[in-house]
């Protein structure tokens, strides 16, 4: 995909030398994104929402901080107290 995108502009590249440049600059970019995790705000909140897979009801519990940064994503089968405290503590231990 990438060598017919680069090949549309004019720039001919193999396979290989793509391939090459992931391994150089893929290790890189993702440190770089895990440093710059932003700070998380004082304020959470807390929403939930049913979806359905395979035909049977689970619950997507998801965080987001004030800013709207999604601090976690929890899909389960059952609603109840536990269940979201399970979620508040995964989220307290970061």
């Amino acid at each position: 995909m990438v060598e017919d995108m680069l090949a549309y502009k004019g720039v001919i590249v193999t396979h290989k030398t793509i391939r090459q440049w992931a391994e150089k600059f893929g290790r890189d970019y993702a440190n770089k994104i895990r440093r710059r995790t932003p700070r998380l705000g004082d304020k959470w909140h807390l929403d939930e929402a049913v979806v359905s897979i395979g035909g049977r009801k689970h619950w997507l519990w998801r965080t987001v901080d004030q800013d709207g940064f999604v601090l976690d994503v929890l899909v389960q089968s059952r609603r109840n107290a536990k269940a979201a405290k399970r979620l508040i503590r995964k989220l307290l231990k970061v």
